[in-house]
């Protein structure tokens, strides 16, 4: 039987981990994905959150290994998405008696879209639970990452059930923090904030601002619903969320392209040797050999994003248009960012025209116009790519 984890006295992780998992919503997850649950044993035993549906043996074995499931007395739904909520239903049979606390109004609707009216109790924004010698507070994160989204405060353990806020998508087998390499997971949470959390930068500002307004020493863990859970570096990530959330860019250049014949590939290899002769550091990312969501997570706080793309059939190759649907979708803060189209052609510049109206729309700052070379770039146009990002640098 699977074992559930002592996080502080009476208070567990029950949670399950998807070793194999390697994509989430077109975003993959090369290192696994956890699916955290957390049990509270007190006058009122108390789960947060459940597992995604097709996890439920492994939530169910780490709860019997600390209570038996039927004794729970309160379900605390801090998300809708099935990722969290999957393992609902499996609870209420197990025990019926159990009372199920959600956001409202958009948790009840969706719980009840998802699993039937189950008798939900609807929580806002200060509104609190007593479970006994503990006294549970919830808070509502609107679209953080869903309408429904809210986070739980423990004030007698000084734990915050965090939900999607601060969370990676990241299997271990140790639980906290400190016990894993904190280079992998930092990089894992700020992939995660790239791909998931971005769109609502300015409400997950607001989350951040209210974590903050706890206090310094009213938290000993962050306990995400994704990841390990933060104890000794609780600090480093509140102050990585500050600067995610700011939406400030620096220094940085990504340059992104496919190419068919190598020539948009030339022009995007002069153009990194341009920001380095620059002084500027810069990611050359080819999408053939790179994931969209490992794009965005260079791409997050640099303020130079190239783009190129040759012209296949009157258009920019697919490959192109999907990184940029993504990049729309996840509605970067581009006010500050230096956009630049580029790439090659043979009959007519559409591909690389059409990557410069996508910029465009996305609201990139676009100085230079949009640098197409027709067939084979010579010498010479490389050398024009490197003197047009000094023009770029210099302008800044």
């Amino acid at each position: 039987m699977l074992s559930a984890v002592q996080i502080k006295p009476d208070v567990y992780w029950v949670g399950a981990l998807d070793w194999n998992a390697r994509e989430f919503h077109g975003y993959t997850t090369e290192a696994g994905i956890t699916y955290n649950a957390y049990l509270i044993l007190d006058e009122k035993v108390t789960l947060i959150d459940t597992a995604k549906i097709t996890f439920k043996d492994e939530l169910l074995q780490r709860i019997s290994s600390v209570i038996d499931p039927s004794k729970i007395d309160v379900l605390i739904a801090n998300h809708v998405e099935m990722d969290h909520s999957g393992s609902t239903s499996v609870i209420h049979e197990l025990a019926p008696g159990a009372q199920i606390y959600c956001s409202a109004p958009q948790g009840v609707k969706n719980m009840t879209a998802h699993f039937g009216d189950l008798g939900y109790n609807g929580v806002k924004t200060g509104d609190t639970l007593c479970i006994g010698k503990r006294t549970l507070t919830f808070v509502q994160t609107p679209m953080v990452h869903w309408p429904d989204n809210m986070v739980t405060y423990d004030a007698y353990d000084k734990i915050l059930f965090s939900n999607d806020a601060f969370g990676q998508h990241f299997a271990s087998s140790a639980r906290f923090d400190d016990e894993n390499d904190m280079c992998e997971v930092m990089h894992q949470a700020r992939k995660y904030y790239a791909n998931i959390v971005q769109p609502y930068r300015t409400q997950a500002a607001a989350a951040v601002k209210a974590v903050r307004g706890l206090g310094a020493d009213a938290l000993d863990l962050i306990c995400p619903a994704h990841g390990v859970i933060w104890r000794s570096h609780v600090e480093d990530i509140l102050a990585a969320y500050e600067g995610f959330v700011s939406g400030e860019v620096r220094e940085r250049a990504v340059v992104v392209y496919d190419s068919m014949w190598h020539s948009t590939e030339k022009i995007a290899r002069s153009l990194v040797d341009g920001f380095l002769a620059a002084g500027i550091p810069a990611q050359l990312m080819d999408l053939k050999e790179n994931h969209i969501s490992n794009v965005m997570d260079v791409f997050l706080d640099c303020r130079y994003v190239c783009v190129g793309s040759p012209t296949l059939n009157s258009q920019m190759l697919p490959t192109v248009a999907s990184f940029l649907t993504y990049m729309k979708g996840l509605s970067p803060k581009n006010e500050g960012r230096v956009g630049l189209a580029f790439g090659s052609y043979g009959w007519a510049p559409l591909g690389p025209n059409n990557v410069g109206k996508e910029l465009e729309a996305a609201g990139f700052q676009l100085p230079e116009k949009t640098f197409a070379v027709n067939w084979i770039p010579s010498e010479e146009k490389l050398a024009e790519a490197r003197d047009l990002v000094a023009r770029l640098t210099a302008a800044e």
